[in-house]
């Protein structure tokens, strides 16, 4: 089964996310990957949400989502035309003897350095998912103390906007 990323455009108002993750579940449908965050309008928000499944269960959720009254549009973005970035903070373990390797491997990834402790440094790396997963899984002899991921988020590539004034696909 292949990954599917919808960008849906929400009314920006309480319980819209609870509302949207009760759908999942009650269809049965695992969330891969979910994040959440205002858009240029303050009212709209957007959902970047990646599931698991084929073409059929994609336009299940689709049709389903539609049914909701505060999704305003839904977009299934795909590879060709769209950019998809993650981020990632990792606190990493950092004697003073590792840390010009550490350093090395952050600036391979072209990554930052975002803190830096007596015994830890912490990295901001984003990118493709299996960029973020490739620099935490060289990481890891190091000791890998803590590591926060924001999930995927994506946008189409272009002139190409979704609207969020009349549902409608700009060019």
């Amino acid at each position: 089964m292949a990954k599917h990323t919808l960008s849906v455009l929400v009314e920006n108002h309480p319980g819209v996310l609870s509302r949207v993750a009760g759908l999942f579940t009650r269809r049965a449908f695992n969330i891969e990957s979910l994040a959440v965050g205002v858009t240029e309008k303050p009212n709209v928000s957007r959902m970047t949400i990646v599931v698991e499944g084929d073409e059929h269960d994609v336009e299940q959720i689709r049709r389903q989502l539609n049914k909701l009254i505060d999704v305003i549009r839904i977009k299934h973005l795909r590879e060709e035309n769209s950019v998809f970035r993650e981020l990632a903070l990792i606190k990493v373990n950092a004697p003073p003897a590792d840390r010009a390797e550490i350093i090395q491997l952050v600036e391979i990834f072209r990554a930052k350095i975002v803190d830096v402790a007596a015994d830890t440094l912490t990295i901001e790396a984003s990118g493709a998912s299996d960029k973020v997963a490739a620099l935490e899984e060289l990481l890891k002899q190091f000791g890998i103390k803590e590591i926060v991921r924001t999930g995927m988020i994506a946008i189409e590539r272009g002139n190409k906007l979704i609207s969020s004034a009349n549902g409608t696909e700009n060019n």
